[in-house]
């Protein structure tokens, strides 16, 4: 009799407080579709779950499951299998050029050397960007950059990609254009962001409110609910205190 498929996020009783400062306090979460939006106001605790389902961050109690991976136990299976694309692609990009940057995951993958060249230039020709090879990074735009990081991530063919604000500080072409080529990838998606333009289409949507559960549904259900509380939220606080 075939197992049931695990949910995409599994997380049970999750406890985080670095330097005694409380992120999750018995967080407890399961959701299962393909494409998950994770969203929540400025200092919700969205950024620091995104890293944990990436196994970047342990937590100090609880378990993290991400398509039934350990993700704090299991680094190896969640190497081949998760990828990760932060908001700040300078934080993510560590080689000068764009081949190198490919490569990169690549080799950790395992791959002969003598086959990274090709592979690279199937993944640019794949995202019609052949003319990219041997460009240098500091070079490209802010949106460019994060395109590299994204072919870089997609090279790997991880199961699950794990979004962390991808598309802050973005114009509207540009963002349209990553949400183009994101969906070139067969891979379901965790995307954590503060905008509810950017979860439209999604499946499932999970708003994280203080480290904390406030609701779960559809794009249609949460949204709207939670751009209402926002607008309240708004037009009541004081601006200091908007990043609580």
């Amino acid at each position: 009799m075939p197992q049931p498929t695990p949910p995409l996020i599994e997380v049970s009783d999750l406890r985080y407080a670095p330097q005694g400062r409380v992120i999750f306090d018995g967080l407890s979460v399961s959701l299962d579709a393909r494409r998950i939006g994770i969203i929540g106001r400025n200092g919700s605790g969205k950024t620091t779950l995104a890293r944990m389902l990436g196994g970047l961050i342990e937590p100090d109690q609880g378990c993290v499951r991400v398509a039934g991976i350990d993700v704090a136990r299991d680094r190896r299976t969640v190497l081949k299998r998760i990828g990760i694309l932060f908001q700040n692609p300078d934080h993510q990009i560590i080689f000068p050029t764009v081949d190198e940057e490919i490569g990169f995951g690549l080799r950790q993958l395992g791959h002969p050397k003598s086959a990274i060249p090709g592979m690279v230039n199937d993944v640019l020709a794949r995202f019609d960007k052949t003319h990219w090879q041997g460009r240098i990074i500091a070079e490209l735009s802010q949106g460019q950059r994060h395109l590299v990081c994204l072919m870089a991530v997609l090279a790997m063919g991880p199961d699950v990609l794990i979004l962390d604000e991808p598309f802050a500080g973005l114009d509207i072409p540009t963002r349209m254009q990553l949400t183009r080529y994101l969906n070139l990838s067969d891979a379901s998606i965790i995307h954590v962001t503060h905008d509810p333009a950017d979860l439209g289409g999604y499946d499932t949507v999970f708003w994280l409110d203080g480290g904390a559960v406030r609701a779960t549904g559809t794009p249609d259900q949460v949204l709207p609910v939670f751009v209402d509380a926002m607008t309240k939220l708004g037009a009541g606080d004081d601006i200091s205190d908007l990043t609580g």
